[in-house]
């Protein structure tokens, strides 16, 4: 392969400390890190996000959790598993306006951010981009990978190409005790978002997955037929 000499007659120039996107390569600063957790629902992923940031605010570093405000299932103010296990929070609509929110000087202090429900967060690669990158924080991430439809659920694997490591948590299919990587919906919603608890969502194996579908695509078409029928009595006139 060969380069022409005209590639390097206008080198960039770039600021002392900084590589060619502007970013902080100062030695003195400290090394950034991304950490992410995904996996179905009911897979551990907010206790394992727990016990990481429990465990380095252990050792003495500043943490502070930021989960999204869509989700008030248990706590608006805490992070808590479905097991009840809580932590504080900041509840945002967004990643991008924590620092502001929070207080420059007082982000400056902190060293380890945790993100739960990051699925729900539209800004979430830029933000840990810098967070890691320029700003030098270690950020815990932890969210679905996938929706009810086995598709992206979210900017959680967008993450994947700039984190450090990666961990895909699974649960138990509740309908027999096998490793289960998916999410089935219970219910006959069709909206990508729907924020719900066992009532509403259940853990399963590939082969659960498959068949849980069809039926409740069969309930659905039942529940649809009888609808249908019921307007068509209500609508039929009354012989005197």
């Amino acid at each position: 392969m060969s380069f022409s000499s005209s590639s390097f007659k206008n080198p960039i120039s770039v600021p002392n400390g900084t590589d060619q996107r502007g970013h902080n390569i100062n030695n003195n600063l400290p090394t950034g890190e991304i950490h992410v957790i995904f996996g179905p629902m009911f897979a551990g992923k907010t206790t394992a996000l727990l016990r990481r940031v429990n465990s380095e605010s252990k050792l003495g570093r500043n943490v502070v959790m930021i989960k999204s405000n869509k989700d008030t299932r248990y706590a608006v103010d805490a992070v808590v598993t479905h097991d009840g296990t809580k932590f504080p929070c900041w509840s945002l609509p967004d990643l991008s306006s924590f620092k502001q929110r929070f207080g420059p000087d007082a982000y400056e202090k902190v060293d380890v951010i945790g993100i739960d429900e990051a699925q729900f967060f539209d800004d979430l690669y830029d933000f840990c981009c810098n967070a890691a990158d320029i700003d030098g924080k270690t950020v815990v991430v932890a969210g679905l990978d996938g929706d009810y439809l086995r598709r992206k659920f979210g900017s959680v694997l967008d993450i994947v190409p700039i984190a450090d490591t990666v961990t895909k948590l699974t649960a138990r299919c509740e309908l027999c005790g096998k490793r289960a990587f998916f999410t089935l919906r219970k219910t006959d919603e069709m909206q990508k978002e729907l924020i719900g608890g066992a009532n509403m969502y259940m853990p399963v194996c590939r082969q659960h997955y498959v068949s849980g579908k069809s039926i409740v695509g069969a309930v659905k078409k039942v529940l649809e037929s009888h609808q249908v029928q019921s307007e068509l009595v209500q609508e039929k006139p009354l012989v005197a």
